[in-house]
């Protein structure tokens, strides 16, 4: 399957790669198949992009290579609608939003995306405690910790 991408331009993707999200994004709830692309040299990084939309698509990362105490239990319904057993079922995520300069930038870590890549489903889910805001630092004091420049 081809599709256009915001970022790198129009690609050939393996349709047993997208991850359903079946009510969408907050803000996107019609967008329900994403793939994540790795960004070319830069392991800490990938797209979020969907499927069927080329503007739609998010910067992400793994919260924990920057936050290793990152922590929240994920309810019920979630794991029921996600068809999580485990905790290896899971890939959390989190939204990154770019800045100039780049240790300005931020990332969403009360609203996490979390990911069962085995059955490709996906949720952002917004988290009902204060503990985490929708702008943390992206460097959290340690610029050299994140290569994104």
């Amino acid at each position: 399957m081809y599709i256009q991408t915001k970022y790198l331009g129009d690609l050939e993707i393996d349709e047993s790669k997208i991850i359903q999200f079946s009510a969408g994004l907050p803000g996107f709830i019609n967008e329900t198949g994403f793939v994540l692309l790795d960004l070319p040299d830069n392991p800490v990084f990938q797209i979020l992009q969907s499927v069927s939309t080329a503007d739609t698509a998010f910067i992400v990362t793994n919260p924990y290579h920057i936050y290793r105490d990152y922590s929240f239990d994920l309810d019920n319904n979630l794991m029921e609608s996600l068809a999580i057993s485990n905790e290896k079922d899971v890939t959390v995520l989190t939204i990154v939003t770019l800045k100039s300069p780049f240790q300005a930038s931020t990332l969403n870590l009360k609203a996490p995306i979390i990911i069962n890549p085995n059955h490709k489903l996906g949720k952002q889910y917004i988290l009902n405690i204060d503990d985490y805001p929708t702008k943390a630092p992206i460097t959290q004091g340690n610029p050299e910790k994140v290569k994104g420049e």
